[in-house]
């Protein structure tokens, strides 16, 4: 059941002995939006921690170091930035069914909390949870920092569309409150591991265009990653660079996993629609940032994402 802003500071307010769930593959927003919350409540007196299937990357060190993660049995189970329960991972599906609320800012989230608060107008969750904050609390430059890497990271660093005047207003009110907003761009932007680098090489010589090159895809493989030894947390803004070819439109990354599953990213310009997209294969998201799983062998998942896309850009003309 959805609910409105109200009801959604009524039951954080209420929080207590609250397990905060974040997806696995974890990125600056799920990551900010959990640890923010957590401090906050922690603030408030309120016992509360954050849970992951996946370690989360040491470059948020500083966002996870601010809370104290003391066990002790929750009463109440909460999601954010989740749109899917298969999202949280296996390590966490013993909480199925048992989730109370989800805060969340995907417009194709499942509802499979028995509340769920979501505005797709929010650039990332972390707006959402900067509001809660302001309203219930007093932000810090902890919380700030955490809120600032989430909007920032969902936002390609502002660049993205979904960054509205609303998300500039909400980054200055948390730079104003000290943080070194500088030194989390370098480190979330301008900082590759030489594994990184040397993954992004092999993605970008074996990259296919299609669609008068209006489409680009890439894949990483289980090949890829031993050759490069490249960890999972190192991966990601990897999904930005078939979009960053000028006149591409389409960008789609493929990512082997295990049993012939593949995870796919699709970023995209104007017109096209990746969640509309990424819906045709059982997926969802963002205008510009949609993702979906599909089973089976490399050759014909990626010609079953090349089609698509040349159907979906033809009918763009």
């Amino acid at each position: 059941m959805k609910i409105d802003f109200a009801t959604l500071l009524d039951r954080v307010l209420e929080l207590d002995d609250v397990v905060i769930l974040i997806h696995h593959f974890p990125d600056g927003d799920t990551i900010g939006s959990g640890f923010a919350l957590c401090r906050c409540l922690q603030k408030m007196g309120r016992r509360a921690k954050v849970e992951c299937s996946h370690t989360i990357p040491k470059r948020y060190d500083y966002i996870v170091n601010s809370v104290e993660q003391k066990e002790f049995e929750p009463k109440c189970v909460i999601a954010v930035d989740t749109a899917d329960f298969l999202l949280l991972g296996d390590k966490l599906k013993k909480y199925e069914g048992k989730v109370e609320l989800c805060i969340d800012h995907h417009g194709s989230n499942l509802l499979f909390a028995k509340e769920t608060y979501v505005d797709p107008t929010a650039a990332a969750t972390c707006e959402i949870i900067n509001d809660i904050i302001c309203h219930i609390s007093r932000m810090d430059d902890q919380m700030a920092a955490a809120l600032y890497t989430g909007i920032a990271t969902d936002t390609g660093c502002f660049k993205f569309s979904n960054a509205t005047a609303r998300t500039h207003i909400i980054a200055a009110e948390l730079i104003q409150l000290g943080i070194d907003s500088g030194e989390i761009n370098r480190i979330m932007f301008d900082t590759k591991s030489k594994s990184r680098v040397m993954i992004e090489k092999m993605a970008m010589e074996n990259m296919i265009f299609t669609a008068e090159d209006k489409c680009a895809l890439i894949c990483i493989t289980k090949k890829m990653r031993e050759m490069s030894d490249a960890k999972d947390d190192e991966l990601e803004g990897i999904t930005a660079l078939p979009r960053q070819i000028e006149g591409v439109i389409i960008g789609i990354t493929m990512r082997e996993r295990e049993n012939d599953t593949y995870k796919i990213s699709v970023r995209t310009h104007e017109p096209i629609d990746a969640s509309a997209f990424c819906a045709k294969f059982g997926g969802g998201g963002h205008i510009r940032a949609g993702g979906c799983e599909i089973k089976g062998k490399y050759d014909d998942v990626a010609k079953l994402l090349l089609s698509e896309a040349e159907k979906v850009i033809a009918s763009e003309r």
